[in-house]
C-alpha cells in the first residue's frame, strides 16, 4: 500500500501548489470543466434512463464547485 499512499501525498502537494491552485481557479478550468462535467453527467442520464437525473445534476454540481472560478 506504500505505493498508493506515495501517490496520494504526491498529488496533494502538487493540489496544494499556488501555481496549480491558480490554475484550477481559472476561467479557462471552469469552461473545460463544465464541458466534461456535462458530458458525464448526461452519459449517466443515458445510462439510467432518467431515474437518477436529480441525483446526477447534484454530484455534478457538487463537483463543479471544486473546479474553476463559479
Amino acid at each position: 500500500m506504500a505505493g498508493f499512499d506515495d501517490i496520494t501525498k504526491k498529488a496533494q502537494e502538487f493540489l496544494n501548489d499556488p501555481k496549480v491552485k491558480d490554475a484550477l481557479s481559472s476561467e479557462q478550468a471552469e469552461d473545460v470543466s463544465d464541458k466534461l462535467l456535462d458530458g458525464v453527467a448526461g452519459a449517466a442520464k443515458k445510462v439510467t434512463g432518467g431515474k437518477f437525473d436529480d441525483k446526477i445534476d447534484g454530484a455534478r454540481d457538487a463537483a463543479d464547485k471544486h473546479v474553476g472560478n463559479e
